[in-house]
C-alpha cells in the first residue's frame, strides 16, 4: 500500500452527462463521492448500477459549484480531490498529493498539471501557474498560485471548510477565484505541482462558448465586489461594459446578484491584493490569456 492511499476522497459533481461519467468514474481511486446535481437523464441510477462502490448523493435541483461543498462535508479523509465527469487523475497522483500535504502542513491546495484530450496536450492555464511572477516565500513549498482549475485541485479538507468552500453568489463559472483568495487570506499556501497530473477530455456538451464568456465576466465582477477594493471593482465593471455584447450582458446579469455579493463583502488583505495586482498586470501585458 502506498503511503498516501486512502487519505484522499475524490468528489465528482455531474449533471446530465451520464455517458461521460460512466466512462471516467472507474478511473478514480476509492473513496469516491458523486454529487448528482439534479440530473434528469438517469445518471444516479446508472452509476449505482455500474459503480456500486461510489457513494451517490442525489440533489433535487442544480446547486452549481456549491454541490462540491456537500461532497467535502461528507468526506472523512483529510484531503479531497475534485474531478469533473470528463476528467480523471493520473494513477498514483493522489498518493503523491497526500504525501506532499502530509509533509507540508502550510499548504492548503495543490493544483495539478492538466493534459487535454487523447493527444495529452498541455492546458495553457498551466503555463500561467508555472511561469507567473509570483515567487515563493523563503520557506515556501513550491510555485505559489492565486487561482486554480477545480477539476485539477487537491485541497486540505479543513482549510476548505474554514474558507466556506464555493459560494452561491457566482454559482458556476470561474467559481475558483473567490475560494483561492479566501484560502490565501487565511494564511494557506496554494501551489502548482506539475508532478500531479490530471487528464481532461472536455465534454462536447459544455454549452455555448459565448454563454460561458458571459458567466466568466459576470462572476469575475461579482468576486471583485466580494473581495477587492472599490477602485478595482469599478475598473472591472468599466472594462466589462466595453467588451461588446458579452460584457454588457455580464454586467446586466450581475446586477440582481449584487445584494448577495455585498452581504458577504470582505476585502482581502493589502499584501494579498498587491500580489494579485502584480499577477493581473503581468497577464494584461500579454504574457498569458486564458
Amino acid at each position: 500500500m502506498d503511503d498516501g492511499e486512502g487519505l484522499v476522497t475524490v468528489v465528482v459533481v455531474s449533471r446530465n452527462r451520464k455517458s461521460e461519467l460512466l466512462q471516467t468514474l472507474g478511473r478514480h481511486p476509492a473513496p469516491v463521492i458523486l454529487i448528482d446535481n439534479g440530473s434528469t437523464d438517469g445518471t444516479a441510477d446508472a452509476v449505482e448500477r455500474v459503480h456500486p462502490a461510489v457513494r451517490v448523493v442525489r440533489l433535487g435541483s442544480n446547486h452549481g459549484a456549491t454541490a462540491r461543498n456537500l461532497g467535502v462535508a461528507l468526506a472523512t479523509t483529510p484531503y479531497v480531490a475534485f474531478a469533473d465527469d470528463d476528467s480523471w487523475w493520473e494513477p498514483g497522483a493522489l498518493d503523491t498529493a497526500a504525501r506532499i500535504l502530509d509533509k507540508q502542513p502550510e499548504v492548503g491546495l495543490l493544483a495539478a498539471r492538466i493534459l487535454l484530450g487523447p493527444e495529452n496536450r498541455p492546458d495553457p492555464v498551466c503555463d500561467l501557474m508555472a511561469h507567473s511572477p509570483l515567487r515563493p516565500e523563503p520557506d515556501g513549498y513550491a510555485k505559489p498560485i492565486l487561482g486554480f482549475v477545480a477539476c485539477a485541485a487537491v485541497v486540505r479538507r479543513d482549510a476548505f471548510l474554514v474558507s466556506q468552500g464555493y459560494d452561491p453568489v457566482v454559482f458556476f463559472g470561474g467559481e475558483e477565484e473567490r475560494l483561492a483568495l479566501d484560502l490565501a487570506a487565511g494564511g494557506w499556501e496554494l501551489c502548482y505541482e506539475p508532478d500531479l497530473v490530471v487528464h481532461h477530455h472536455p465534454s462536447p456538451s459544455r454549452g455555448k462558448a459565448g454563454d460561458r464568456d458571459v458567466l466568466i465576466i459576470r462572476n469575475r465582477l461579482l468576486t471583485a465586489t466580494m473581495r477587492r477594493p472599490w477602485p478595482v471593482v469599478l475598473r472591472q465593471a468599466l472594462r466589462a461594459s466595453r467588451c461588446g455584447t458579452a460584457g454588457v450582458r455580464a454586467v446586466l446579469t450581475a446586477v440582481p446578484r449584487l445584494p448577495a455579493a455585498l452581504a458577504v463583502r470582505r476585502p482581502i488583505p493589502a499584501d494579498l491584493e498587491h500580489r494579485l495586482t502584480l499577477l493581473e498586470t503581468w497577464q494584461s501585458a500579454g504574457a498569458f490569456q486564458r
